[in-house]
């Protein structure tokens, strides 16, 4: 290895140590600067907490022996809640692909019912279902399921139109040109509908 490499390589890690301090410092900062607004008032501590609140429940559960009763209740919820998203999502787009009537019918619906405050319904969605597992459960399949439609709807109709064409051409047949064009160039926008699903899941859960 030459002097010109080993100089660009060390170069490198420097880059990322240094990006790393910096991380760590904000990180560090962010919880400082919580604790002190909290403890001068500046924040109301009953809406936002403070970090050394959160520490001390934390404690307090690891010594009743609940902390992981409620750490796996959680990713239970954001479990069924994600995957459920993601299939609902999938077969909804795919559908409103296939008729585009159906598409532009819904497309305002879908907009304001994503422009809604979900987490405001939280109440009205307790009363409904109960303050239990399905209520939770549908909370985050509500902000993540709309979001998930448009986001893989948009995949799917941004697909190159002479592909398309060129495979109608050929005579395939619409599942072909789904499975064969369609969702395959969709995969990106897939993973990035699946990155925001999990995030929106436990948002809502």
């Amino acid at each position: 290895m030459s002097k010109e490499q080993k100089k660009y390589l060390k170069k490198i890690k420097n880059r990322k140590k240094i990006i790393f301090l910096i991380q760590l410092f904000l990180f560090i900062s962010f919880f400082i600067i919580w604790e002190v607004l909290a403890n001068k008032n500046i924040i109301n501590s009953f809406i936002f907490s403070k970090p050394s609140k959160i520490y001390n429940t934390i404690i307090g559960l690891i010594n009743t022996n609940n902390l992981f009763n409620h750490v796996f209740a959680t990713l239970y919820e954001i479990s069924i809640s994600f995957f459920l998203g993601i299939i609902l999502g999938f077969i909804i787009a795919i559908i409103l692909y296939e008729i585009p009537i159906l598409a532009e019918i819904i497309d305002p619906l879908l907009t304001m019912i994503n422009s809604l405050p979900k987490v405001a319904l939280g109440p009205l969605i307790i009363i409904i279902a109960g303050a239990n597992l399905k209520s939770v459960i549908i909370m985050a399949l509500l902000i993540n399921l709309i979001i998930n439609i448009i986001t893989i709807l948009n995949g799917f109709t941004n697909t190159d139109s002479n592909k398309i064409k060129l495979l109608k051409s050929l005579g395939a047949t619409k599942y072909q040109i789904l499975t064969k064009l369609i969702i395959p160039s969709s995969y990106t926008t897939i993973i990035s509908s699946l990155k925001l699903n999990i995030s929106m899941s436990l948002i809502g859960s």
